[in-house]
Order: C-alpha cells, then sequence, then structure tokens
C-alpha cells in the first residue's frame, strides 16, 4: 500500500523524479497485495494488482538514498546487517513519530487504519522531499 500511495502522491506533487519501490525483510517472495489492500487503493484510483512482494537485499539498500520503514525494529535490524545504510533509514511515520503495523491477515478495519497510517506518512514526507 505504501509504494502505490508514495508513487501516487509524487505524481499529484508534480516531483516524478523519484523512484519509489517497495521490499521487505521477511516478504512472501513473488506474493500479490493482499485483496483488501488492492481493494481499499482502487477506491482512490491507485492500482497495486501487479504489484509482486520482494526481499530487501544488500544491493537496493546501497541504490537507495532513503531508505523508509514501517517499524522501528526495522530500522535497528536494516542497520545491524548493513551498518553502511544507517544515516538514510527513516520510518514512514519519523515525522509523527508512530510506527505502522502490518496488517497482514488482518480484518478491513485494521486495513482501513494502516492504510490511514500511511497516508499521513507518505504526505508528511512528500513535504519533505
Amino acid at each position: 500500500m505504501a509504494e502505490g500511495l508514495f508513487k501516487h502522491a509524487l505524481i499529484e506533487a508534480d516531483k516524478t523524479d523519484y523512484f519509489v519501490s517497495s521490499a521487505g525483510l521477511g516478504a512472501l517472495i513473488g506474493y500479490q497485495p493482499d485483496p483488501i489492500a488492492c481493494q481499499l487503493l482502487l477506491k482512490k484510483n491507485i492500482d497495486i494488482l501487479d504489484h509482486r512482494a520482494c526481499q530487501l537485499n544488500r544491493e537496493m539498500i546501497h541504490k537507495a538514498e532513503l531508505i523508509l520503514v514501517m517499524e522501528l525494529n526495522q530500522k535497528v535490524a536494516i542497520e545491524e546487517n548493513e551498518p553502511s545504510a544507517r544515516g538514510k533509514i527513516f520510518r514512514l511515520g519519523e515525522w509523527g513519530k508512530f510506527d505502522i503495523s502490518d496488517p497482514y491477515e488482518q480484518d478491513l478495519v485494521v486495513f482501513e487504519k494502516v492504510l490511514a497510517l500511511i497516508e499521513e506518512g507518505v504526505s508528511q514526507w512528500v513535504v519533505k522531499l
């Protein structure tokens, strides 16, 4: 959801010179997004149906200028495995000082709450970029 929302927000802000992609620390590689996530984003005219999950790797970390994570523990885990990433990893909710939990296998209400937090984080980052 975050990748789709971020791409959409950057286009709307006329900041199209950014490359946005997502990867997980424990991703179910090759899996499609959760149907609830797809449904919620389609209501916002954002189509993530073609997205496939991938695992974060060292090459991605080195190429990235900015890495946004959902939770503080993810930041710590990446920095422990790849110390060179320090200084370019922040939470999506950094400016609001909040973590965003993974809604995987949760119900619609949880996805809606997570979506609202992602939207808040994305809007704050788009302004900073």
